[in-house]
């Protein structure tokens, strides 16, 4: 994945991880992960319980870890695609609707360029618009944008 990131995933079983651990394997275990972290290695873990019986949750939480940093990968991208790209991003994060007032805050750019982005996201089918009255004023992330994510 470089130059988005280095990551390390870890699965801790309970009996090897946390119940047989002495003081200097916990102090080496801290020791590690700070020494990967120094080297630009993010490490992810997770228990083999959850692996095993909540791999959904595994997997949001793998995609909330890693999503901020994956680009689909082209030499120079696109600024526009960039953008948008993290107004997608965002609008996850958020697990809410999105509004232009928010793409305005998050990106600190002006109500009519937020306004075209989210129009623009909405016609590519990656934003659902929400109308109210006869206005749009908020949009919901589509199956088509989880999957641009990914």
């Amino acid at each position: 994945m470089p130059p988005y990131g280095k990551f390390g995933i870890e699965c801790d079983g309970y009996q090897s991880h946390i119940k047989d651990m002495d003081r200097e394997k916990f102090s080496y275990s801290l020791n590690r992960d700070t020494f990967l972290t120094g080297l630009g290695w993010t490490t992810i873990h997770f228990s083999f319980d959850d692996v095993q019986n909540r791999p959904e949750v595994c997997r949001m939480l793998l995609l909330h870890v890693i999503s901020p940093r994956l680009i689909r990968s082209t030499p120079f991208p696109d600024p526009a695609l960039l953008l948008e790209k993290e107004i997608l991003r965002y609008a996850y994060q958020l697990s809410r609707s999105i509004r232009p007032k928010d793409v305005c805050d998050h990106l600190q750019i002006d109500f009519r360029t937020a306004r075209k982005k989210l129009q623009s996201l909405s016609f590519k089918g990656m934003l659902k618009p929400i109308e109210r009255g006869t206005q749009i004023r908020r949009y919901d992330l589509t199956e088509k944008a989880m999957e641009s994510l990914l």
